[in-house]
């Protein structure tokens, strides 16, 4: 089921978050490039990763409704990852404690919440397959010798 949405605003990338304070991710080095990121997103990158995902996600217009009342777009944080050679991602979701905290008022179920958390963590992935695939051609830091682990 395709998602029939314009395509929001970039997130402004978080170049004054230390990857190291996501409790998603886990990225080794600390040269993020975010600056040439949000570029490459401006250049075409988020628009062409927001159409494919619309075009093969399960969330509806009304979860759509959800996430931009929240503006959880805003919260995503795109960097680069030097040691894996990749670019990595932090997506927004809604807290296991949505319900006491009164987060939004059309959330009713687990089954929201879950279906909204996936899809914003599958756009984050999507993007971040069309930057490396299609805008930037970029090498992982070379690994001294010592670095590895003894096999």
């Amino acid at each position: 089921m395709a998602l029939d949405v314009p395509v929001p605003d970039r997130p402004a990338l978080s170049g004054s978050m230390d990857t190291a304070d996501y409790e998603d991710v886990e990225v080794q080095g600390d040269e993020y490039r975010r600056d040439e990121l949000a570029e490459v997103l401006d250049e075409g990158a988020w628009a062409d990763a927001f159409e494919r995902w619309a075009v093969d996600t399960s969330l509806d217009e009304s979860a759509w409704d959800i996430v931009t009342d929240l503006d959880l777009i805003a919260e995503f944080d795109f960097f680069w990852d030097s040691f894996a050679g990749r670019v990595g991602y932090h997506a927004p979701g809604l807290p296991e404690n949505w319900r006491e905290r009164e987060v939004h008022p059309d959330i009713e179920s687990w089954e929201t919440v879950s279906s909204i958390n996936a899809g914003l963590t599958e756009l984050g992935q999507v993007v971040c397959d069309v930057i490396k695939d299609e805008y930037v051609d970029w090498e992982p830091d070379e690994v001294d010798a010592g670095d590895l682990p003894d096999f």
